[in-house]
């Protein structure tokens, strides 16, 4: 099975993400949390569905899993050996903001 690896950049993501949604709602934060901790076991197991990346970060083969209750992409570049996660990004934010990393 591989191995799953976070970017700092998407680990700080991530926070800031649980932090803002701390402060719009008490323990709407951990909730995020709880549900990126979930998404990120699943992938640890290969039981996580994946989809392609839309636009050239799909063509390139990134991946991506969509968040269901929170509107963020996880997005993962895959090969045999690991799963990298690039970014928790936001549906709203411009796209691929995150795609040099």
């Amino acid at each position: 099975m591989p191995r799953v690896r976070l970017l700092d950049a998407a680990v700080q993501e991530a926070i800031e993400a649980a932090v803002w949604y701390e402060a719009a709602r008490t323990g709407l934060g951990s909730e995020f949390d709880a549900a990126v901790t979930a998404a990120l076991d699943l992938l640890e197991e290969g039981l996580l569905p994946l989809v392609p990346a839309a636009g050239r970060a799909g063509e390139r083969g990134l991946k991506r899993f969509v968040m269901r209750r929170f509107p963020y992409d996880i997005v993962v570049a895959v090969s045999e050996y690991e799963y990298v996660v690039l970014a928790f990004a936001h549906h709203a934010r411009r796209p691929e903001y995150w795609k040099r990393r």
